[in-house]
C-alpha cells in the first residue's frame, strides 16, 4: 500500500470522493490543494464544500447516493468516505474492479493507498503517513506544524528570491549561487530560521 502523493498533475488526475461529511470534506480539499479535479458524490455535503464549489471550477458536487460502478467513470483516484461501512465497501470493490487507486477511510487496509496528513506554510509542504492509523498522522502533523510555521515560509521565499536574482536566464550566476547556497542551507538552517538569524544570513548574501 502506498501513501497518496503530495502533489499531482492537474491535467492528468481526476478524483472521486464518495461522501460529504467532515472526513470527505478534508479529503476533497486536500486533493484540490494538490492540483486534482475532484467530483464529490453524496446526498448531503458540508457547507465548506458548497462554498468551495462556487469558487473552484475543479470541484463538482453531485447530490445523490452512490450509484455503483458507473460513478467511478474516469476517476484515477477514489476516496470512500461515507459514514456507512457497507457503502464504503461497495465503492472500494467497484474501484478495485475498475483497477483504480482507492482509499477507504474506515478500513485503510482494504484500499490501495492511504492519504497523508499534510501541513502547508508558504511553499513548504510536509506530509505524514502512518499507514492504517491516520489519526496518529494528524497528531504528528499538528506537532510539526507548531514548529514549522510562517518563519519557514518566509525563509524559503527569501531563498527563492535570492536564487532567482542570482541565476540569470543566460546561465550565468551558477558559480555565485554555488557559493551562496551552502551558506544559507547549512546544518544550522532550522536553528537559524527559528532564532531569527537566517534573515541576517540572507542580507549578507545579497
Amino acid at each position: 500500500m502506498s501513501a497518496f502523493p503530495i502533489s499531482v498533475n492537474a491535467d492528468a488526475i481526476s478524483a472521486l470522493v464518495v461522501g460529504g461529511g467532515a472526513v470527505a470534506t478534508r479529503k476533497a480539499l486536500a486533493l484540490l490543494a494538490a492540483g486534482a479535479r475532484v467530483r464529490v458524490i453524496a446526498p448531503a455535503v458540508s457547507d465548506e464544500l458548497v462554498a468551495r464549489e462556487r469558487d473552484d471550477e475543479n470541484l463538482a458536487i453531485v447530490r445523490r447516493d452512490y450509484a455503483g460502478p458507473r460513478d467511478i467513470a474516469n476517476a484515477a483516484l477514489v476516496i470512500a468516505a461515507t459514514s456507512s461501512k457497507s457503502v464504503n465497501a461497495r465503492v472500494a470493490a467497484d474501484a478495485h474492479d475498475a483497477s483504480r487507486l482507492v482509499n477507504v477511510v474506515d478500513a485503510p487496509g482494504t484500499g490501495t493507498f492511504t492519504t497523508m496528513a499534510v501541513h502547508r506554510t508558504g511553499d513548504v509542504t510536509i506530509g505524514v503517513s502512518t499507514g492504517s492509523v491516520p489519526s496518529a498522522a494528524q497528531r504528528i502533523r499538528d506537532s510539526i506544524a507548531e514548529r514549522v510555521d510562517a518563519r519557514y515560509a518566509d525563509a524559503i521565499a527569501a531563498c527563492a528570491a535570492l536564487r532567482a536574482r542570482t541565476l540569470k536566464p543566460d546561465g550565468s550566476g551558477t558559480e555565485i549561487w554555488a557559493d551562496v547556497h551552502p551558506r544559507l542551507i547549512s546544518e544550522d538552517f532550522c536553528g537559524s530560521v527559528e532564532d531569527g538569524s537566517f534573515a541576517v544570513k540572507v542580507d549578507r548574501c545579497r
